[in-house]
């Protein structure tokens, strides 16, 4: 048997008359950027995420960069994030010119540890950027009492957790904006490059506006910006995903569930944790082997099954050749739980279109690799 680790073709077709009827209204409207598909999307995105104002994006990394940009967080200034993420996150806070202050996470979740920011502010620090890891949300709560007690920025990184919330709170409740990222292979995903940024700051919102499209709300009308814009084809396929992104991220609950049931006798490996009153997503289902050395070896043995795991990420941002790449970075504490993460994650297939044959054959895999080794 085969496991493939994505399902976007077997997603497009289980709903492809909706997908493409909304890819042949944006043609037949003849409005392809900034059009009223774009609109639609936007309106839909915020009301589904509870909050006022949606703008869309080329990509999780511009929504990123704009937001920092529109909330006047630049040169001179520096914010703590963690190192186990994409590099998008860091990426994004240079271009906007700050530095990225680095620390450790919580061992159980790989979110950022709300106890080992404090020691990272100093004057400098405008803005936290918690990464919902994997689609389980960081602890915004204690999150949002530092930033308060410090007069911070909080800037959520929701590239893999739409549909998540925290226990009694809801994304975007507790921060300036939320950043995310519609590329394909997220819960909510397009057939390319796309992002979006949301928030209940209508001066954070129009500023994006603006910024992503040559600084201008109006034609002929500009200052400085970008050219970051959501193209209305995107929007539609995004349109037509977003009505059933709670039933998906359901069925990757449901997997994930099984893998866990599946696993959970295994002595060589560390199963994902969900922390209680947490709806976890499951963009990814990351294992961890309990020694480093043995990550590469079970990986093999699932690539030679014929199970395409992966890893996220295999190397932290601190530990990437060339780190800091001339650009601003302080590292504050030991980074021990997000180095571990980073040497020992295995990342299995994790998709809405799964079968229960699929789940139970990598199920089968992970457990004749664990025997060996035991």
């Amino acid at each position: 048997m085969k496991v493939g680790f994505y399902g976007h073709v077997r997603q497009y077709h289980n709903i492809k008359d909706e997908i493409d009827a909304n890819i042949q209204k944006v043609i037949e409207s003849g409005k392809y950027v900034l059009g009223p598909m774009l609109e639609q999307f936007e309106k839909e995105l915020a009301e589904y995420m509870g909050m006022k104002y949606a703008v869309g994006v080329n990509s999780g990394t511009d929504a990123l960069w704009l937001a920092f940009m529109a909330l006047g967080i630049g040169e001179g200034d520096e914010c703590i994030t963690t190192a186990n993420t994409f590099f998008a996150t860091a990426e994004a806070i240079w271009i906007a010119g700050a530095t990225a202050v680095f620390v450790d996470t919580d061992p159980k979740t790989n979110c950022i540890d709300p106890s080992k920011i404090e020691a990272a502010i100093t004057e400098k620090t405008k803005a936290i950027v918690p990464v919902h890891l994997y689609g389980q949300c960081a602890d915004m709560k204690a999150i949002r009492e530092i930033a308060d007690k410090y007069n911070l920025l909080v800037v959520e990184d929701n590239a893999q957790a739409i549909g998540a919330h925290g226990d009694g709170f809801k994304i975007g409740e507790l921060s300036d904006a939320v950043c995310l990222s519609f590329i394909a292979q997220k819960n909510l995903g397009t057939f390319g490059d796309a992002g979006g940024v949301v928030t209940n700051n209508e001066e954070v919102a129009t500023t994006i506006r603006k910024l992503r499209n040559h600084g201008s709300l109006k034609r002929s009308y500009h200052s400085m910006g970008y050219n970051s814009r959501l193209d209305d084809i995107h929007a539609g396929v995004l349109s037509a995903k977003l009505k059933h992104i709670d039933e998906w991220n359901d069925l990757r609950r449901k997997w994930a569930a099984r893998y866990s049931e599946g696993l959970k006798d295994a002595a060589n490996i560390t199963l994902p944790y969900e922390k209680p009153g947490y709806r976890h997503v499951y963009h990814l289902y990351v294992i961890e082997t309990k020694k480093p050395e043995h990550r590469d070896q079970l990986l093999q043995h699932l690539i030679n099954s014929g199970i395409d795991a992966k890893c996220h990420y295999p190397i932290a941002i601190h530990q990437q050749e060339g780190f800091p790449w001339g650009k601003g970075a302080r590292i504050v504490g030991s980074l021990t739980n997000t180095e571990r993460n980073a040497a020992c994650c295995i990342s299995l297939p994790m998709y809405p279109e799964l079968t229960e044959e699929e789940v139970d054959y990598v199920i089968e895999k992970v457990l004749e690799w664990d025997k060996s080794v035991s």
